[in-house]
């Protein structure tokens, strides 16, 4: 079996991809609730600072800073898919499980980024945000629903109009 190395950084910001087996399917808007509850019990057992986030119908972004004394995003991503995943068949979704017993929901691996610096915080928080346009589900950032976009937007972040292009969004480097 392949051995996956990652970065641990105690208190460290992370940029995540999150994706779905099946990348057409819609799961993650349609029941965006199911997955928010997840993150929320989640950071309830096991806190983090959720920085930002987009929700796509197939896969999801997201900036994480984890406490000072704590490295172990892995299993806070774990205990997120598996609540996801119990809430869409405890309402009746059909999820097959794989040869591994698992239910075949999620891809098995994610891709993660160790946040180096405030430019690189913007840069990935700016290609998170930009998401949904990069996609095509929308035609302005402040379109899409799923987003921390109009968290910033009313923190004073960024103003309604930002759209991102000044940022090249060429996905080169952000995990997809």
């Amino acid at each position: 079996m392949v051995q996956y190395r990652r970065n641990r950084v105690a208190g460290g910001s992370y940029f995540f991809t999150v994706a779905l087996n099946d990348r057409g399917a819609r799961w993650l808007v349609d029941e965006v609730g199911y997955l928010r509850s997840a993150i929320r019990a989640v950071k309830r057992e096991r806190p983090f600072r959720l920085d930002a986030m987009v929700i796509l119908p197939d896969h999801l972004h997201a900036v994480w800073t984890l406490p000072p004394d704590d490295e172990d995003y892995a299993a806070r991503w774990q205990m997120i898919k598996a609540r996801f995943s119990r809430a869409l068949r405890a309402n009746g979704a059909r999820l097959w499980r794989n040869d591994e017993g698992e239910y075949d929901l999620w891809q098995r691996r994610y891709w993660e980024h160790t946040i180096r610096n405030e430019a690189d915080l913007r840069n990935h928080v700016d290609y998170l945000h930009y998401n949904p346009v990069k996609h095509g589900w929308v035609s302005r950032v402040d379109q899409w629903p799923y987003s921390t976009f109009h968290r910033y937007i009313s923190a004073g972040i960024y103003p309604r109009s930002w759209s991102g292009e000044s940022v090249a969004h060429d996905g080169k480097g952000y995990g997809e």
